[in-house]
């Protein structure tokens, strides 16, 4: 969260890449996390943990009332048997009924995901603003009034809905046009499949989850909120264009190997 909001307390250091050209490499996660004990002690590992324990308890449980409430009739999974069209029609049935039970427990899960990030990025200014879910609840309440609880909200569910759409019919075409039934290890293939694309397909809406992450900060009164970490965003297509001027959509992505964005050309050379 913190390498999201570009908060770099630590200098970079000169490395190389597999190509053996000097290139600047930012502190990993074990680097930055003995930074924040110095800091912090080791409570600082935890900042919004409270919050963000309660806002996946929400999910789950919406999700599981959400199904309980609207359950899909006749659930049939696809079936190498099904004809081209059938499959297809079945895919597509079970990836909208799991598009609406995670856009509910987004929205019912969102607020507390709002605290969880504040209270997260008050180590850059050394804030105590945010110090317990109830009193967050109330200054959130006051200042920004109930929308103040779902900034951020739209470009996480769009990167949820595009997550699953693609994950889920890229994953069912691969196995359908991929993976010939004569190979022996056809059905372990495709058991695989859909985890392996979860990871491809997360990567490439890593940028909803920043934009909304940076929305839920922005402009509330904390120091990672404000320039120089950002500027005052009016929405999250002002905040998604400005990320992506500055090449940025991919911030905070990498956890251990994370180039600087400058280039090794203006290192000086052995």
């Amino acid at each position: 969260v913190l390498s999201q909001v570009g908060h770099e307390p630590l200098p970079p250091t000169v490395g190389r890449n597999v190509l053996g050209r000097k290139v600047l490499y930012l502190p990993g996660f074990f680097t930055y996390a003995r930074h924040i004990v110095e800091v912090d002690g080791k409570r600082g590992l935890f900042r919004g943990l409270t919050p963000r324990l309660i806002s996946s308890t929400l999910s789950t449980i919406t999700r599981g009332s959400v199904k309980k409430a609207f359950p899909l009739e006749d659930m049939e999974h696809v079936s190498n048997k099904d004809d081209v069209k059938t499959s297809l029609r079945k895919v597509v049935k079970e990836t909208s009924h799991e598009m609406m039970m995670q856009c509910v427990s987004r929205v019912v899960s969102h607020p507390l995901h709002v605290i969880s990030m504040r209270c997260m990025v008050q180590f850059v200014g050394r804030e105590v603003k945010y110090s317990g879910v109830f009193s967050a609840i109330g200054r959130i309440f006051k200042e920004e009034g109930i929308l103040g609880f779902f900034v951020g909200l739209v470009p996480h569910i769009l990167g949820d809905v595009i997550f699953l759409w693609c994950c889920n019919l890229v994953a069912h075409f691969i196995n359908t046009y991929a993976v010939d039934d004569n190979f022996n290890q056809a059905s372990v293939i495709r058991s695989y499949t859909k985890f392996v694309m979860g990871i491809a397909v997360s990567m490439l809406t890593y940028p909803f989850l920043l934009v909304g992450d940076l929305m839920a900060v922005n402009n509330c009164g904390l120091r990672a909120g404000l320039p120089p970490y950002a500027p005052a965003f009016t929405s999250w297509i002002h905040c998604w264009r400005y990320l992506s001027a500055q090449g940025q959509l991919f911030r905070g992505s990498s956890l251990l190997f994370r180039r600087a964005p400058i280039p090794a050309a203006s290192f000086p050379m052995d």
